[in-house]
């Protein structure tokens, strides 16, 4: 060891020129992916048949929940006939908000039949996180509609014909990455680094749930740390499931607003046995909640496209040996990993 580096952190030519050579590999994957989002637009993800539902303001709330539902829709464009312009997203988790700060407020549920979503968009304590109407031209690359996802920390976009302002379908980072991995091709090796050294992820001060914690206070915890998603641990703290916020579960198994309310009260252990009658459905829907998937910190953004690949998930949870939760992964991240520019090292 060279007395003068007395730490032995001196780099070595050798290990610089290996660090130099992942650096170039890795810029060298961001750019192949960004070039194809660059070639690649808004109408190349948009499914052959799909529908949008559309939800005039002046209709009660509740009722636009419900249509959500029936229609298996997780989001619909909102339009205000007044200035005949769009004005904002209506989502699952929004009506699962409201629900809680009424319940919060000892507020009556049965207002919600007729408080129309004009009222709600209106009211300063009920702030919509799309309450904003950003949208993507059908024409735009998704480079673009990545950036406009990321920079407004949206979940869903709009894709739109501007020259009628007709809404063509929402898409979601979990679109954007399917097509991706579906239409994506490389030659190189250029995907080979771990998602833990690229970055990829959340892995400090992870919030993790129990099964004995009540719904509430998850959905709080969740609305504190601007999360959509908690893994649920047992109590040696292995992961055993997963719980979303756009979860409907204990609002698909009540008789009416009141019961919804109550639900709330409902442990995570009773919320995941109910989960386990609602996935026995032979298809996905609004109401289908997410399964729990994992990997680990060694999986390699290679490996991690051909699980999405075959899985369609919207994130990962990341485990050591022992089961325990180390990180959360999620379609979002894969995508801001490369628009974003975040973890090179």
């Amino acid at each position: 060891m060279d007395s003068s580096d007395p730490g032995g952190l001196r780099k070595t030519p050798s290990t610089s020129i290996l660090h130099d050579e992942k650096r170039v590999i890795r810029e060298a994957g961001r750019q192949a992916i960004n070039e194809f989002l660059d070639s690649h637009n808004c109408f190349s993800v948009l499914r052959y048949s799909g529908k949008v539902v559309v939800f005039d303001t002046r209709i009660p709330i509740q009722l636009a929940f419900y249509a959500l539902v029936e229609h298996d829709m997780q989001t619909a464009p909102l339009w205000d006939p007044s200035i005949r312009q769009f004005v904002g997203l209506l989502t699952v988790t929004d009506f699962i908000d409201i629900l809680r700060y009424y319940s919060n407020n000892g507020l009556p549920v049965s207002d919600l039949a007729t408080r129309t979503i004009a009222d709600i968009l209106a009211d300063p304590n009920l702030m919509l996180k799309h309450s904003h109407f950003l949208a993507a031209d059908a024409t735009a690359t998704l480079k673009h509609s990545c950036k406009l996802l990321h920079d407004n920390s949206l979940d869903f976009l709009p894709v739109i014909l501007p020259a009628d302002m007709r809404v063509l379908a929402t898409v979601t980072y979990t679109n954007i990455l399917e097509h991706l991995v579906t239409h994506f091709r490389e030659q190189r090796r250029l995907f080979d680094d771990t998602i833990y050294d690229l970055g990829i992820g959340t892995y400090n001060n992870v919030v993790t749930v129990g099964t004995n914690q009540t719904l509430s206070e998850c959905l709080q915890l969740l609305q504190t740390h601007d999360l959509s998603s908690v893994p649920v641990v047992d109590q040696e703290g292995r992961v055993i499931n997963v719980y979303s916020r756009s979860d409907i579960t204990f609002l698909a198994t009540a008789s009416d607003a009141d019961d919804a309310i109550r639900n709330l009260a409902l442990t995570l252990g009773e919320i995941l046995d109910q989960q386990r009658d609602i996935l026995t459905q032979q298809r996905a829907d609004v109401s289908t909640p997410d399964r729990l998937h994992t990997c680990t910190p060694s999986h390699t953004l290679q490996s991690i496209f051909e699980y999405f690949a075959q899985l369609k998930f919207n994130r990962l949870i990341v485990t050591d040996d022992d089961h325990r939760c180390v990180g959360v992964v999620s379609a979002r991240d894969l995508v801001a990993y490369f628009v974003d520019g975040r973890g090179d090292t």
